[in-house]
């Protein structure tokens, strides 16, 4: 019989902090773009590749958990990690950190929006449909490989 490589170590709850947890989704949820599936890129490269919270394994089994279950798999996604780092705090902080600055931006752009209509506007909505088309696309080629 073959023997096994050895597995990574698993993660740990509760090992880091709400505030570590929040701040590394709240810079994510300023500067994403995107749906669930760039975000799921965006976590990939944040927690498995930069900061190392779990291994390529733990995100492809937590994440084939997460798509199992109705709603978005970004958001349920966010919220384990968090919840694998730093208990049922780092499970709120995530979500919150992750979601509140899109939430915010959206209110302002549904405000702003009726004041700006006419060339311009179909315009900045031409250029955000592109843009989202592009990070949509390195999302999944970037996920293809190891996933």
């Amino acid at each position: 019989m073959k023997s096994r490589p050895p597995a990574r170590p698993p993660v740990h709850a509760a090992a880091g902090s709400a505030g570590e947890v929040f701040t590394a989704f709240l810079r994510l949820g300023l500067t994403s773009f995107g749906g669930p599936v760039a975000h799921l890129a965006y976590f990939r490269r944040e927690f498995v590749e930069r900061r190392a919270w779990m291994n390529e394994s733990q995100f492809a089994q937590l994440l084939a958990l997460c798509q199992f279950l109705p709603g978005p798999a970004s958001s349920q996604l966010g919220a384990s990690i968090g919840l694998l780092r730093a208990g049922w705090a780092g499970a709120l902080a995530a979500f919150l950190a992750f979601t509140l600055p899109s939430a915010v931006l959206l209110f302002a752009l549904a405000a702003w929006l009726p004041s700006v209509s006419g060339p311009v506007g179909d315009a900045a909505l031409h250029g955000l449909k592109l843009v989202a088309l592009a990070v949509v696309a390195q999302a999944v080629l970037g996920m293809a490989r190891p996933l």
